[in-house]
């Protein structure tokens, strides 16, 4: 007997809900003139965010030292549940000196707005190459990750947060899907298997011709693209959003997938951020989870299936989600049709592969990609999008 999405149980047990209650709020809106302030830059808001949603459960708060520690050499919290990435909230060291452990903390927004609350229980200094190779495998600064880890404080504040409410996204409110409603829709939908689909870039035709295998085997997709910080040159997320829009309404069944927006920030960790990515949409009631080539990869930091070899580091059933792992696909000009090297007999030179860094270059050209590479109503909207970006 299959089991429901619903009954699932969100990783660690349960799913977190940290969203202070209107009593709640009345009582850290009385606070707030008086408590210290930290002012959150878009990543740390939206970590906070993802606390609050449950999207991060197991954790209620920023990572404590043991927690942290546990996390960057053993991929674990401290009480051996799997979890591969830190979640930090990092402060000068001045800003560290002026608040005591045991103090209540106003976190703002980056523009200055009271966003949430944490109950510092800790402060702690922490080695940033030691983070960075372990986490992200390199301590170079072309690393963006890498990067934004070395550009923060030397100081971690950990405790338990409260965000003080949950506001409709400003660009993209209908695809505004928490963790506790995206559950109950999957079961709505009469869902027992949902497969997690992970993206930054505009669906290519690689990633639809996975994505329709998996649906193959699963009863529906949850198209899930993040929305939250990425680099300054990938696609921006309205635009992404678009082209998300134009699929489904062209090449997928309605009925079988539901999209929703990732307001989370990407980390560019790789294979670390493949288990991160699995474990989120675990949080969100999926069932499987896709994993392709390069996930979560920037440059030429990771092996191509780097982020499928990391999973076989867990024993069978414990991260709670299954990966679905696929090769690189490529349109080949034999069989003229989406493959991979399991399902086609081509040769090197028959096979066409673009990758979403070749498209930008094209598209910064004038040029649109190819239809073996994308839909040609999704060229059209990003070539309309990247004019549009020249010319402001």
């Amino acid at each position: 007997m299959t089991q429901h999405p619903n009954n699932i149980p969100a990783h660690g047990g349960h799913l977190i809900n940290r969203i202070a209650t209107p009593a709640e709020r009345q009582e850290f809106m009385e606070k707030a003139e008086s408590l210290p302030r930290i002012q959150l830059d878009k990543r740390a808001l939206s970590d906070l965010e993802m606390i609050a949603i449950g999207g991060f459960s197991p954790l209620n708060g920023f990572m404590e030292a043991d927690d942290y520690e546990s996390v960057v050499i053993d991929m674990r919290l401290k009480n051996g549940l799997p979890w591969s990435i830190p979640v930090t909230l990092s402060v000068s060291e001045e800003l560290a000196d002026s608040i005591k452990e045991g103090s209540w903390v106003r976190l703002d927004s980056p523009s200055g707005e009271f966003a949430g609350v944490l109950e510092l229980t800790q402060k702690f200094r922490y080695n940033k190459a030691h983070e960075a190779t372990n986490v992200y495998r390199t301590d170079e600064l072309k690393h963006p990750g890498v990067k934004v880890l070395y550009d923060a404080g030397p100081v971690n504040l950990a405790g338990p947060v409260w965000l003080l409410e949950r506001h409709p996204h400003p660009l993209f409110p209908k695809y505004q899907i928490d963790p506790a409603e995206s559950r109950k829709l999957f079961l709505e939908k009469g869902w027992n298997t949902v497969v997690g689909f992970q993206t930054r870039n505009p669906i290519h035709r690689a990633h639809e011709y996975i994505q329709k295998c998996a649906l193959e085997t699963v009863d529906g997709l949850f198209l899930h693209p993040l929305v939250g910080a990425t680099k300054s040159d990938d696609i921006p997320a309205d635009v992404r959003m678009r082209c998300y829009e134009i699929m489904l309404e062209k090449y997928f069944p309605q009925d079988r997938v539901m999209m929703a927006i990732n307001p989370s920030a990407m980390r560019y960790a790789g294979p670390r951020e493949a288990i991160f990515h699995a474990l989120v949409r675990k949080n969100y009631g999926c069932t499987h989870f896709i994993v392709g080539r390069d996930h979560a990869g920037v440059g030429d930091y990771y092996g191509t299936y780097d982020a499928q070899y990391i999973f076989d580091e867990f024993e069978p059933g414990e991260l709670g989600i299954i990966p679905m792992k696929f090769e690189h696909a490529f349109y080949c000009t034999r069989t003229k049709g989406m493959a991979t090297s399991k399902t086609s007999p081509s040769t090197k030179e028959e096979r066409i592969h673009l990758s979403g860094t070749k498209v930008r270059e094209m598209l910064r050209r004038g040029e649109l990609p190819p239809p073996e590479f994308s839909r040609p109503e999704v060229a059209a909207e990003l070539a309309n999008a990247m004019k549009a970006s020249q010319t402001n």
